[in-house]
């Protein structure tokens, strides 16, 4: 199947907006959520469930189900890999330098492995210890390891019966049912990783978000052919709607910041990012039907645009992105000045720069490693022709 340079675009968008967000500077408490009250975690997961939804279904079509399963345990196994170096990097590099400088930004993020370095490093391998920063990749990597299953079974039986439990899930996550679940099996078996250490991201709420993507993405990789226009698809009443609830949305974001009700009201849960609470997710479905809408917008910006350069090389961007800002929370620490300084709009630019550097240097490599495949095989070919 051929890239969508726009999703490429949009992904590269999502981890522009996760650089800008974790780097201690001015700009992470008003660059967080630009949108609405969405954050670059839910498209960029949206995305990434959307892709291997489309590409992978579209492989078991053509070539079956068993090289669909390899090809995506292959690719967990990837990103499994890239957590894992990310993680001992944390704990083995940066933490021994952040306890001689009392950098608090990582002893703070790392307190749980100070107090029990050799479980938490074990637990860490095994994903059930994830620090702060850290505990996307590991819902990341259970997640593509479970869709060949999903995508199977949604192929052979429907989407149905899928659907109605991950709903299921969404809602027992609301109201702390994987806080239960997880401490009552601790309790069980005796497993002494508290709840707290295991990430902030609810899987049981954040499955819904994946199964949506991967059931758009199946549509997508079983049709096997370009879009239609989205103007057939939606009314324009219907578009309508979804910019007027966007709308009020982004401006309550911008007129009250973050926090939409204050800080410990009840009803914030209803925005929760961790349990990806039922206004968040109404949020993000309207940027989405708008994002559909504005498809050939997006596909003009992503020509020759070095966001989409970014996007299409994500997994390493994104690993190269927890590098810096890691480094940086460990030698500036995390105290953002109140005002907008040189240093910080220096920091920002720099790092982008850099990571628009990591991408291009990963693209570049991976046609030079292209390019010489084709040549050896065609050396073989003409071998074995003679």
């Amino acid at each position: 199947m051929e890239r969508q340079a726009e999703l490429d675009w949009l992904r590269g968008l999502m981890l522009v907006l996760m650089t800008i967000t974790h780097l201690p500077t001015w700009f992470s408490s008003r660059a967080g959520q630009p949108f609405g009250f969405v954050s670059a975690a839910e498209g960029f997961v949206f995305l990434s469930a959307f892709l291997v939804g489309s590409v992978y279904s579209h492989k078991a079509r053509t070539r079956g189900y068993a090289v669909m399963r390899r090809a995506l345990w292959l690719r967990a196994l990837k990103v499994y890999a890239a957590h894992i170096a990310l993680l001992l990097f944390l704990l083995l590099v940066l933490v021994p330098i952040a306890v001689s400088r009392d950098a608090h930004a990582i002893t703070d993020l790392a307190s749980y492995y100070l107090e029990r370095p050799r479980l938490a490093l074990v637990s860490g391998l095994v994903l059930a210890y994830n620090p702060p920063l850290l505990d996307i990749l590991p819902m990341y990597v259970l997640f593509l390891a479970a869709s060949p299953l999903i995508l199977e079974y949604g192929a052979r039986r429907g989407w149905g019966v899928l659907l109605t439990l991950s709903a299921v899930l969404w809602l027992f996550a609301q109201y702390g049912g994987g806080r239960h679940v997880y401490e009552s099996v601790a309790a069980l078996v005796g497993w002494p990783v508290p709840y707290g250490a295991t990430g902030a991201f609810s899987f049981l709420a954040w499955q819904l978000m994946w199964l949506v993507g991967l059931r758009v993405g199946a549509n997508r990789g079983i049709a096997a052919s370009p879009a239609p226009p989205v103007e057939a698809s939606w009314s324009r009443p219907g578009i309508a709607i979804a910019m007027g609830i966007a709308a009020i949305f982004f401006l309550w974001r911008h007129v009250v910041g973050q926090i939409p009700f204050g800080p410990d009201a009840a009803l914030d849960t209803l925005f929760d990012k961790w349990h990806l609470g039922p206004l968040r997710l109404l949020n993000f479905a309207m940027l989405a039907l708008i994002a559909v809408q504005c498809r050939r917008v997006l596909v003009a910006w992503a020509a020759h645009s070095p966001i989409a350069t970014m996007g299409r090389t994500s997994l390493v961007v994104f690993s190269a992105q927890l590098v810096i800002c890691l480094t940086v929370l460990t030698v500036v620490g995390d105290t953002a000045r109140p005002h907008l300084s040189v240093f910080e709009t220096a920091l920002v630019i720099g790092a982008l720069l850099a990571l628009y550097g990591v991408a291009r240097a990963t693209q570049d490599g991976a046609q030079f490693l292209r390019a010489r495949r084709r040549v050896q095989t065609a050396r073989v070919s003409a071998r074995a022709a003679r």
